[in-house]
Parts: C-alpha cells; sequence; structure tokens
C-alpha cells in the first residue's frame, strides 16, 4: 500500500443519532451483501465494474453516485433502469442505513455500496470503465483553508476523467452559488471536460427525467435555488 492509499481521509461525523430498529436490521441483514470491502479495492486501476454484479457484462452501463446521502436519487435510479449497475458511496453510517432499509424489498441486483472514501473506489477502478459520474449537493467546506476538501478538485477530476468512457457524463449539483461557481469553474478549467450547457437557463434546468430528492425540495421551498452542472467526458 502506497502513501498516498495510506492518507486518504473522510472528514466529518461519520455517524449521528443511534440507529432505529429498521434502520439496524438493514445493516445487519443487507449491507453484508451490498457492501464492498477495502480489501477489494486495491486502489491499483484495475477492477471491471461490471464484475461486482452478478450477470452482468461489458455492455452493461456502469454509474458511480458520490455522496449518496439517503440514497433517494440512487434508489430511483436503481429501480428505473435494471440493467445500469450502480455503485454508491456514502460514508456516513446513518445514510446508508436509511437506504438499505428503503430498498430491502426491492430487486437490488444492481446495486453495490461502498461506505468510505469515493476516491477509493475511483483508485481501484479500471480505465474508461464508467457511463456516468453523479456528485450531488456535495459537503460545501465553506470557510477557505477548508476548500482543499471539497470532492470537486483538479487532483479528482483528473480521477473522474480516468474511469470515465469518451463521452460519458459528470453531473453535479448544489444549492449554494458559491460552490456552483466553484465546481464550474474546476470542471471548465480541467481539460477533460466539456459543459454541455447552451444557454445561461440551463444552469438552473434538471436534466431530463430528473429526481427530486427531499434535501433538494426542502432547500426550494426556503429559496434556495438549484443548479445542475452537466459535463462530458472528452
Amino acid at each position: 500500500m502506497t502513501k498516498e492509499q495510506h492518507i486518504r481521509k473522510v472528514y466529518g461525523r461519520r455517524q449521528g443519532r443511534p440507529l432505529r430498529v429498521k434502520r439496524q436490521d438493514a445493516m445487519d441483514i443487507l449491507y453484508p451483501q451490498l457492501a464492498l470491502s477495502k480489501d477489494e479495492l486495491k486502489q491499483d486501476n484495475t477492477l471491471a465494474p461490471h464484475s461486482l454484479f452478478k450477470n452482468f457484462d461489458v455492455k452493461n452501463p456502469m454509474i458511480v453516485e458520490i455522496g449518496f446521502g439517503h440514497g433517494e436519487f440512487l434508489r430511483n435510479n436503481m429501480l428505473k433502469h435494471p440493467k445500469t449497475g450502480f455503485i454508491g458511496a456514502e460514508p456516513f453510517i446513518n445514510g446508508v442505513s436509511s437506504f438499505l432499509k428503503n430498498i430491502r424489498d426491492d430487486d437490488h441486483g444492481n446495486i453495490r455500496i461502498f461506505m468510505d472514501d469515493a476516491i477509493t473506489l475511483l483508485k481501484s477502478l479500471k480505465d474508461n470503465s464508467l457511463d456516468g459520474i453523479y456528485v450531488l449537493n456535495p459537503d460545501p467546506w465553506p470557510k477557505s483553508r477548508h476548500h482543499k476538501r471539497r470532492m470537486i478538485s483538479q487532483s479528482n477530476l483528473s480521477e473522474f476523467a480516468r474511469v470515465l468512457k469518451k463521452d460519458a457524463f459528470l453531473i453535479m449539483t448544489t444549492d449554494l452559488d458559491d460552490l456552483a461557481e466553484w465546481m464550474c469553474a474546476q470542471a471548465s478549467r480541467h481539460p477533460d471536460f466539456d459543459w454541455t450547457a447552451q444557454s445561461s437557463s440551463d444552469w438552473n434546468t434538471p436534466p431530463q427525467d430528473w429526481y427530486q430528492t427531499r434535501y433538494e425540495k426542502k432547500g426550494e421551498d426556503v429559496g434556495r435555488t438549484q443548479s445542475y452542472l452537466s459535463f462530458r467526458r472528452i
């Protein structure tokens, strides 16, 4: 293991309030079936994501959602697109347990989860192996001295670009203007991404067939405007 692999760190709390019975049951029963372990993720750029799913091959689309929160968006996608493999990365147990509780009665053969830092996952995947990445409402880390902790950075974008196929998508959202400007500027500066917006209205227009989460609706109700930043891997 390299020095880079040793210093990966998730900031903030890993757990909030204690889990209720149904969430704990989901963690006890479903988590061992769907979770990726750090032992499986070698961070050597060799893992084929379709190999993580039964009866999937290289023709099945593969999508990663980074920081899926309570998993509403992820669940909607996995149910709507059963032939697509989804890998969700979320370091916080309360969100993971909520997601697992909600999918217990669903067909979940096309979902895997990693309850840790998403970059560890991406560093394990093969080049040109993903059809898309979602980064929805990431932690803003508003203080200037903490900006280095933000998910969208030049180094992380280079890792995104490595694992994404040509013309694959990177979709980022936030309801904070400062963070929207940061993410847009970072991705626009990166040589491997092209912003797909054609007009200023595209900034505030959700992509086709979008699923609005409770978090997004809550922000809308108090007057915050969601920004939708869609980029293409070139």
